[in-house]
């Protein structure tokens, strides 16, 4: 996969977020005084990649074996926390001259509110041995006693110039044919998503050139389309055929329910319903439900229905 082949090694390679960046120079200089973290930010703006190059700087050569990576919408209850965290964290190795142990927990915000809690406390107990670097889209969704005790760091969305830049760069590295528009499109479709970018330009090469017609082609069976189809199948009432498909993106393709929200909130807006007042309030209210640690699955499938019941009173006929 080209995310993992051209994911930056080096601080100094990390694509824009030059304030972060700057500020993470200074934390390797004096790893002893390092604080846990916590990188909140949009989706492929590079918060998974500076964790993983700071555990390869301050830890060397067997970073791999003192650096626990979770993902913490997958493995996000009270037990992950209590028994591989706890575990892990509260082993200091004597042989080897390291600084601490570092554990990464990958959408930190998708944590149930116990699990938060359970972690704050594991992150006073082992803060001698171990720094904890939360990763995750939304700081709102981590508890404020967690967010006191990290520095902060916030990403912001990646310019155009530098998407594209960088998607020229790797098309020259693997030698395809591309138009500037294309990759310039390829930005457009992923919404400064550098990580989405890079797997459609890797699936737009498979068909051939990076042409403008090519990246359509391709961009029509992204994720975001086929969460506005759920959308509108849901909207008009067709609530098995949109659950389905629903299904397929989450268990299938691997679609988070924080970015099924997100593009589905996007979808509702450009449709530009009489009542969309109604389906924002609904969005809302399960967007939270979720942060508060409810069954993904439910929630979003009483999304889908409650949906269904919004666009029959506004007579949705499908666009």
């Amino acid at each position: 996969m080209w995310v993992e082949k051209y994911r930056p090694m080096r601080l100094q390679d990390v694509i824009n977020q030059k304030a972060i960046v700057e500020r993470l120079f200074s934390l390797v200089k004096s790893p002893a005084s390092m604080p846990h973290l916590l990188f909140a930010g949009p989706p492929g703006t590079g918060k998974t990649t500076c964790a993983l190059v700071l555990a390869r700087t301050i830890l060397g050569e067997p970073w791999r074996d003192y650096t626990l990576e979770l993902n913490a919408s997958d493995e996000r209850g009270i037990n992950t926390v209590r028994e591989r965290v706890k575990t892990f964290a509260r082993y200091a190795a004597q042989d080897i001259d390291i600084p601490f142990r570092i554990i990464i927990l990958d959408e930190a915000d998708e944590m149930t509110n116990d699990a938060q809690t359970a972690l704050r406390r594991i992150m006073e107990e082992t803060s001698r041995f171990t720094r904890f670097n939360l990763v995750c889209n939304y700081s709102s969704g981590i508890i404020e006693p967690i967010q006191s005790r990290c520095a902060v760091f916030r990403f912001s969305r990646l310019a155009e110039k530098d998407v594209v830049s960088y998607l020229g760069l790797i098309c020259k590295k693997e030698k395809i044919k591309h138009d500037e528009e294309a990759l310039s499109k390829v930005f457009e479709s992923t919404n400064g998503d550098l990580r989405h970018a890079i797997n459609l330009l890797q699936a737009c090469s498979i068909i051939g050139d990076v042409t403008l017609e090519n990246v359509e082609k391709t961009a029509g069976i992204s994720s975001k389309n086929k969460v506005a189809e759920v959308v509108n199948l849901a909207l008009k009432g067709d609530f098995k055929e949109a659950r389905n498909k629903l299904v397929v993106l989450t268990g299938v393709y691997g679609l988070s329910e924080r970015d099924f929200l997100k593009y589905a909130t996007e979808e509702v807006f450009k449709l530009a319903l009489p009542n969309t007042d109604q389906a924002a309030e609904a969005l809302a209210k399960f967007d939270y439900r979720l942060i508060v640690g409810a069954h993904p699955d439910i929630q979003l499938a009483a999304l889908l229905a409650e949906l269904g019941r919004i666009g029959k009173e506004a007579g949705f006929k499908g666009k």
